[in-house]
């Protein structure tokens, strides 16, 4: 045995101490820095709660108006409980009082404090919306004995009844956990309510204001015992529409009972005038909290009434296409001198396409073949033309691609060429589909807002405009839109051309078009009608009983003929003619045409008391009308009208969808 020789450490071993010994050091130098430094002022807060407690107080949302300042959607005072997460074990124990009190299940409240279970327990969680006066008063009467109970008043979203414009103006709802991971909510909070779709939607940062905050000092059984501070809460701005509630009602009514949808446009400016999309739904369901059956009938229904389906419905133009082909044909020098002979139908490439007139149409020119919408004529020009020529001019108007209407969710509708067949279907394009293409059939597809400004440009001698429903000069200075207006490029159209085809479409509604019975005498109305098949003939004649298969009637119309003022676009679904489009069409002419000349009568000197319209449906006569000719009523079709001496204030007056409970009791706020 050996002595006196050290037993020596490995320098490696040695080395992975002082290693393991530095890396615990800087693990507790990083352990304190983040307590004291990265998140002190989030443990600071949750000290603080231990003896301050802080109650939001939510800022109403910002009223929507139509284009004169008429108010369309407004607020009322509700209010929801609160339940304070402070002291969770007391809190167990007076849960089965808290459901009795409120009149909701313990299971439901103790499934809400799991779901909430990973948020901050200083965070209060709303158990119960909308509460009505008993409950107000049973939380009230026990705040001694439950302290962790509390009201907080919410303006929520009163929106005119009947789904009247509810695809225009949308609903609000809850920020969702998946509406929190995307960048335009960081801000944002769970349980804060946001717009889902439409004007509330598009336009949410303008109209959510700021909310304040009341903070008060509790005792350690979570009692309040004082008062610390009071942040009111900064309302959202008001936001006007260029929607005019004259025409919109006159829209609603027109489309009353049928499928389809709307809109009317200033196509000097791109002002949305009008917009309805049907089957509708009721916007006031989401104002509180939807319930899953609700919701559920909603998304199942095959009428699709959750699909705003004037910019969403992409659907085949039919013989409305015709239009743009005529424009395509006179830029192209080749309809200038076309004349067919039209014996109810026509063969190409080996298959005969029939015109929907069986006997033919004799000798067709371009003007007699739109306004008499002879499909062999545009069969040949589609020939003549090709589809790269047509798309060219189609994708020139806007079609195949998103207008740029301050709206989510628009769509892009279809416009076929060589290369979009290839690029989606990977084959060529046979010559034959184009001829289908010729009378807006085949692969195209367009929105009832892509048909509209495409014809509203022909109108206005190809000038191209951004649909909106919101005028830009309106808005906030300093707000930055959601989406950018697309750059805009007008179309050349030869001044002979235009005027040839605006003056055929001003005999579409004459005796010898296709709508004489959509024409309304005094009114100047251009415009074309369409029917488009959903399925092909054949497979139609086999469901003949089968009304899903029925054609769509598609009308679009203008006036005056020159220089027009409205444009009108309606999809009839199941309508099978553009006739019975039409009809629905010039009733909302008519309604545009009659305000512009009881407002030109009223600057020639009549009484103004007994010529202001106020919104019909919606508004009633202020309380200051003193006279009884003054609050005069009239009828029109299921609206009241009343008029006035005086234009409405504010929303003194308005008829919602309906009047809460505990407003309706006088609850105090």
């Amino acid at each position: 045995m050996q002595f006196g020789k050290e037993e020596k450490v490995p320098t490696s071993k040695l080395l992975a101490v002082q290693y393991a010994i530095l890396a615990l050091f800087l693990l507790l130098a990083f352990g304190l820095w983040r307590l004291q430094v990265m998140k002190s002022d989030q443990y600071q807060l949750a000290a603080q709660a231990n003896r301050i407690r802080t109650i939001p107080i939510l800022a109403p949302r910002g009223k929507i108006l139509d284009r004169e300042g008429r108010i369309i959607v407004d607020n009322y005072p509700s209010f929801s409980a609160l339940l304070l997460r402070e002291q969770p074990q007391e809190l167990d124990a007076k849960i089965p009082k808290i459901a009795n009190g409120l009149h909701i299940s313990a299971d439901e409240i103790r499934v809400l404090l799991r779901r909430y279970a990973s948020r901050p327990k200083y965070e209060p969680v709303v158990i119960k919306p909308d509460i009505t006066p008993d409950e107000v008063a049973f939380i009230e009467a026990n705040k001694s004995e439950i302290p962790e109970l509390e009201t907080i008043m919410v303006h929520r979203r009163l929106y005119p009844k009947d789904g009247f414009a509810a695809h225009l103006i949308g609903y609000v709802g809850e920020v969702s956990e998946d509406d929190l991971n995307r960048p335009q909510f960081e801000l944002y909070n769970q349980g804060d309510i946001v717009g889902k779709s439409g004007v509330e939607q598009e336009y949410n940062d303008i109209l959510i204001g700021k909310n304040g905050e009341r903070r008060s000092l509790v005792d350690s059984h979570g009692k309040e015992v004082g008062r610390l501070s009071h942040t009111p809460a900064v309302p959202g701005e008001q936001l006007k529409l260029t929607m005019d509630l004259d025409i919109q009602i006159a829209a609603e009514e027109a489309l009353d009972g049928y499928k389809g949808a709307i809109i009317a446009m200033d196509p000097r400016t791109g002002d949305i005038l009008a917009m309805v999309s049907r089957p509708t739904f009721d916007p006031n369901h989401f104002a509180v909290r939807i319930s899953r059956d609700e919701w559920n009938a909603l998304v199942t229904d095959p009428g699709h009434p959750l699909l705003n389906k004037a910019i969403q419905a992409q659907l085949a133009p039919g013989s409305t296409f015709k239009i743009i082909m005529s424009v395509a044909g006179w830029q192209e020098k080749i309809a200038q001198t076309m004349n067919v002979h039209c014996n109810g139908g026509a063969t190409f490439y080996g298959r005969r396409f029939g015109c929907w007139v069986k006997g033919g149409h004799g000798s067709v020119d371009l003007t007699k073949a739109i306004y008499q919408s002879c499909d062999v004529f545009f069969y040949t020009l589609a020939e003549k033309l090709g589809i790269e020529r047509i798309a060219h001019y189609a994708q020139a108007l806007g079609l195949g691609q998103k207008t740029g209407i301050d709206l989510p969710q628009e769509a892009t509708g279809v416009m076929p060429s060589e290369e979009w067949k290839i690029r989606n279907f990977k084959q060529k394009w046979f010559a034959g589909e184009t001829i289908s293409v010729g009378i807006g059939q085949g692969a195209v597809a367009t929105t009832p807002v892509q048909l509209m400004r495409a014809i509203a440009a022909i109108s206005m001698d190809g000038k191209m405009v951004t649909p909106h429903v919101v005028d830009p000069i309106e808005l906030p200075k300093g707000y930055v839109p959601v989406r950018q207006a697309p750059e805009l490029k007008n179309v050349d159209i030869e001044p002979e051309g235009w005027n040839l085809i605006t003056d055929a479409m001003s005999r579409v509604l004459l005796p010898e078009g296709t709508a004489p019975s959509a024409h309304i005498p005094g009114i100047d109305i251009a415009g074309k009608t369409g029917s488009a098949q959903v399925v092909s003939l054949d497979t139609r004649a086999k469901h003949s009983n089968n009304a899903a298969f029925a054609q769509n009637g598609w009308f679009v119309g203008f006036t005056p003929r020159r220089t027009p003022e409205i444009i009108v676009v309606v999809l009839f679904e199941g309508g099978e003619h553009g006739k019975l489009a039409a009809r629905i069409a010039t009733q909302v002419v008519k309604a545009y045409v009659d305000k512009q000349r009881r407002q030109g009568i009223k600057t020639a000197g009549l009484e103004p008391g007994k010529k202001q319209f106020e919104m019909a449906g919606l508004w009633t006569a202020p309380g200051d009308a003193k006279d009884a000719d003054s609050t005069e009523r009239l009828q029109g079709g299921r609206f009241d009208v009343k008029l006035s001496p005086k234009p409405p204030k504010a929303a003194k007056g308005v008829q919602f969808a309906h009047v809460p409970a505990a407003l309706a009791a006088g609850v105090a706020h």
